[in-house]
């Protein structure tokens, strides 16, 4: 018969039976009460009146029977204290039996009981275990020491444990050598400043060598522990790769994804120019796609991992795209997160697979997976352009089929698609515009009416669409709310003869009759520039839009390189760092990834700069950029310490007639009163930082000296332009950019009639004025223009980067050419960013976005370097001595709003300086090398 009826008794009275057997002389009968009291116990029942007597049953040989009695102890040694002090004389004893089963047990039970009467007993049996000969006994023991660090740190410090476990990481042992490892990771979890585990090459080795022969646990806790190590170069971070790699064909999953970990870990710190580093990526594809084959929540956790490692690194997975094809079984879950590594996935190469398996989801029957799908089919136009086109024809399809959500969500993704690629898809509208009675859902509301006010001037009926949502405007969300109030104000300025009425009805909703601060503020805002400058207005509203970017849901970077360090683990899974779910000084370690190999990222970056402001301070970072697109919300508000002043049609808040009706220009006359409203009569102080003193450099925020202009070069030589020649430069003086130009009359004709234009190009650069040219050009003469330029003409990215196509027209013809603009014209007078903000940026902007380039054959020092770089408005933030070499932290912003951050290192005595590059748009960093170059050379 089975253990099985120990659970069945109910007898009442049976602890005056149990306590008669157990103090029996017959073995046997005393095995069976013990039995019958750890059921009991097992169950619930109290059997604690019985402990003298269990505690009498430990003088045996039966080791059966020692087990059970070590049971109940664990159990109830914390509610008596004083009785289990009885049972110490046994355990100090059974720590010396020959049979190491029976010492290794003792050794066990002493670590559970956390009774602290006790522990001090446990010194001495723990010290002779932790040096006995069976490692069986040995491994128990190392376990053991981290229990009693738990319950009395002190005590193990003081006797010298620490010391002892450090040792058993050389033990002969491997399985000995895995828990020495686990229990010194668990004390320094616990205790994150004690530096327990001093990882050195020589202990690296012994741990490489243990690995291959213990448990698939012992090896989590030695690669857990790989992973925390920081390799002295790539050498070395490449034997250790080559010896953790045959991990990776490990049965267990645990044992893969910590392998995965450590080489993920160490591939920071190998060039991607080794053969060894192709090869490794070759072979971390194949176990995370057998992870795959698992049940479903193994596969989940794997996915989610997979999220993180192909973040990182694409490259490792992009050829296995058909594994995160979805399952007609796969729970819901998990298909899910295939379906979002199938769009990082997605590329030109395997675009049109992806889509037509995402067309076929968004016909399933789950709705959460279908939604999925629609949306999944927007971030493939927006991430792989050639297929924008199929992408569009897939979604109009879906919205043929008149399934509410399908076409609600696929009204969303059109959305984005429209600010990806303007002027493209636009035909589509008016089937957008059939579907528009049966949205329900804000999100897709407020898409339809971004739509609508976005494309108003291609829309007949426009007003009538917006003026519908416009009945029910206090039923609607926030979203929609913010929306329709913007969309109405963009309807206005393109139609506002007809749309009067509309608009004053929704500025007087947002701010008189809603209590929402959000909305009240942009009706107002609205109000005013309507009221007392509508060219503003339209500038502000109707303004380009920045074009978004193509994977607006990645982890931010710095959270990504931390995540990987704690791949396998919990926080892989939810992708967050363990600080956020876990109390306690275990969730406060932070891990990031080594520097990678080449990057300047060293003991002179300006991280070691030191810092001015109190710690508590959190550095505010430039948000990032989704192209070469300035963003309205990078524009400061606080004007600059000195500088030109600006000519732009600003609005002085504080002298604003309110109630003026400013849009007679608009609306040819008609008065428009805007309700009186407390307004604040200033933005607030300046946004000063107060640390100008701590840098060694005068000069405020900006000078007003010239930059470097390159001397006259001939861009349209006479031969192919009919006798005209065009040489010219740019120049940038006081703020203003302008195209100094010298034209000269090679042929026997006069020319007259002259007129420029620039094609579009990387920076907006456009005339800001006619090309003047007085008089008629007469044979053999030249004439010199200034013509001043501006910034606001219209954007798209140009190769290279500074490439710049004009035309220019005479009575004769139109003649073509192209040159290259030096790009420090574009380097702002407001470039000089504070030093806290430099420090933040520094650490914010990825490692891979670090170009370094040489600058040979400048014999300049550093202070001269410095001073002829801030007349072209590169700043130095501050200047440092690191071993000899002069350091220049330095930044400078672009037109558009793009901060560049560079670190210039000048050796003394020699003409060659390195210089590092830290930009959100890496693209601009050759043109910006270029600069340098140009500048300190001339």
């Amino acid at each position: 018969m089975t253990d099985s009826k120990y659970f069945t008794t109910t007898k009442k009275g049976e602890i005056f039976e149990l306590k008669a057997e157990l103090n029996s002389d017959k073995k046997e009968k005393k095995k069976e009460a013990v039995k019958k009291v750890i059921a009991s116990m097992t169950v619930g029942k109290d059997v604690s009146a019985l402990f003298p007597d269990v505690v009498n049953c430990m003088q045996t040989d039966n080791l059966e029977l020692k087990k059970l009695v070590y049971l109940y102890l664990m159990n109830y040694a914390k509610s008596q204290p004083d009785m289990a002090i009885m049972a110490v004389n046994t355990f100090v004893k059974d720590c010396e039996d020959p049979n190491p089963l029976i010492r290794a047990l003792a050794v066990r039970t002493m670590g559970c009981i956390r009774v602290d009467k006790i522990t001090e007993y446990l010194c001495e049996p723990l010290r002779k275990c932790l040096k006995d000969e069976d490692p069986y006994v040995r491994k128990t023991a190392a376990v053991c020491v981290a229990k009693l660090h738990d319950i009395n740190a002190q005590l193990v410090e003081d006797q010298g444990f620490l010391d002892t476990l450090k040792d058993l990481i050389s033990d002969s042992n491997p399985m000995v050598v895995a828990n020495a490892v686990a229990a010194l990771s668990e004390i320094a979890e616990s205790h994150p400043s004690s530096n327990l585990l001093d990882l050195n090459p020589q202990s690296i080795n012994k741990l490489l060598t243990a690995l291959n022969e213990c448990t698939e646990w012992g090896q989590i806790f030695i690669l857990d522990c790989l992973a925390n190590y920081m390799p002295k170069d790539d050498r070395e971070a490449q034997s250790i790769c080559e010896r953790v790699t045959p991990r990776l064909s490990h049965a267990n999953s645990a044992v893969v994804l910590s392998a995965v970990k450590v080489l993920m870990k160490f591939m920071e710190m190998l060039s991607k120019d080794l053969d060894y580093y192709g090869t490794l990526l070759k072979k971390l594809a194949p176990p995370l796609v057998t992870l795959l084959s698992a049940e479903p929540e193994l596969q989940y956790v794997a996915l989610r991992n997979i999220n993180l490692i192909v973040q990182k690194r694409p490259e490792i997975l992009k050829h296995e795209m058909k594994v995160f094809f979805v399952k007609y079984n796969d729970p819901i879950y998990v298909k899910l997160e295939k379906l979002d590594i199938m769009i990082r996935l997605a590329s030109q190469a395997n675009i049109a697979q992806v889509l037509a398996e995402l067309k076929e989801y968004a016909t399933e029957v789950d709705v959460d997976f279908v939604r999925k799908a629609v949306r999944a089919i927007g971030r493939c136009a927006i991430k792989v352009e050639q297929s924008a086109e199929r992408c569009v024809s897939t979604l109009l399809d879906l919205i043929q089929t008149k399934v509410n959500y399908v076409v609600q969500e696929a009204i969303v993704v059109i959305k984005d698609i429209f600010r990806k690629y303007p002027n493209k898809y636009e035909s589509v509208i008016a089937t957008l515009c059939e579907n528009l009675d049966s949205l329900d859902e804000p999100e897709a509301r407020a898409a339809m009416i971004w739509i609508v006010g976005e494309y108003a001037e291609r829309i007949d009926n426009a007003d009538e669409l917006l003026e519908s949502f416009l009945e029910g405007f206090h039923d609607e969300s926030t979203q929609v709310q913010l929306q329709l109030l913007t969309a109405i104000v963009k309807l206005f300025l393109k139609k506002p003869t007809e749309t009067q009425e509309l608009v004053q009805q929704v500025l007087s909703l947002a701010t008189q009759d809603s209590d929402n601060p959000d909305l009240r503020d942009r009706g107002y805002i609205y109000w005013r520039l309507l009221s007392t400058d509508p060219v503003a207005a339209k500038e502000v509203v109707l303004a380009e839009k920045p074009l978004i970017s193509e994977e607006t849901d990645l982890i931010e970077p710095t959270l990504l390189d931390e995540l990987i360090c704690y791949i396998g683990t919990l926080a892989s899974v939810y992708h967050k760092p363990p600080s956020a779910f876990v109390e306690g000084s275990r969730g406060s370690v932070h891990k990031s990834l080594p520097p990678r190999t080449g990057s300047s990222e060293s003991a002179e970056s300006p991280d070691a700069a030191p810092s001015g402001a109190p710690p508590s301070e959190q550095p505010a970072v430039i948000p990032t950029q989704g192209d070469l697109l300035g963003d309205l919300l990078n524009l400061d508000l606080g004007p600059p310490a000195s500088g030109p002043p600006v000519a732009t049609s600003s609005v002085q808040l504080g002298a604003v007639d309110l109630l003026g009706g400013g849009l007679d220009s608009l609306m040819g006359g008609s008065s428009f009163a805007a309700p009186s409203a407390v307004m604040p009569a200033t933005l607030g102080p300046p946004l000063s930082s107060g640390l100008g003193d701590l840098f060694e450099l005068a000069g405020g925020v900006g000078t007003l000296s010239g930059s470097y202009v390159a001397p006259r070069t001939v861009w349209l030589p006479a031969m192919k332009a009919k006798g005209l020649e065009i040489s010219g430069t740019f120049s940038r003086q006081a703020g203003a950019i302008s195209m100094e130009l010298s034209l000269t009359n090679k042929a026997l004709q006069v020319m007259s009639d002259f007129a420029i234009q620039f094609n579009r190009n990387s920076f907006g650069l456009a005339p800001a004025a006619p090309l003047q040219i007085h008089a008629p050009l007469t044979p053999n003469q030249t004439v010199e223009i200034s013509l001043p330029l501006n910034t606001v003409g219209s954007v798209m990215k140009m190769d290279p980067l500074s490439n710049l196509q004009v035309a220019v027209k005479n009575n004769i013809d139109v003649f073509y050419f192209s040159t290259l603009y030096p790009l420090h014209i574009l380097f702002v007078e407001d470039g000089k960013m504070e030093r806290q903000m430099f420090l933040a940026t520094w650490k914010d902007i990825p490692n891979e976005n670090e170009a370094q380039f040489q600058i040979k054959d400048c014999p300049l020092n550093a202070d001269a370097v410095s001073s002829k770089l801030q007349g072209s408005n590169i700043f130095t933030i501050a200047k440092r001595n690191v071993e000899g070499q002069d350091m220049l932290y330095q930044s400078l912003k672009l037109t558009n709003g793009i901060w560049v951050l560079a670190e210039l290192r000048i050796q003394p005595g020699s003409p060659s300086f390195t210089l590092s590059l830290k930009c959100r748009a890496p693209e601009v960093s050759q043109c910006v090398y270029q600069a340098y170059e140009t500048i300190l050379k001339n």
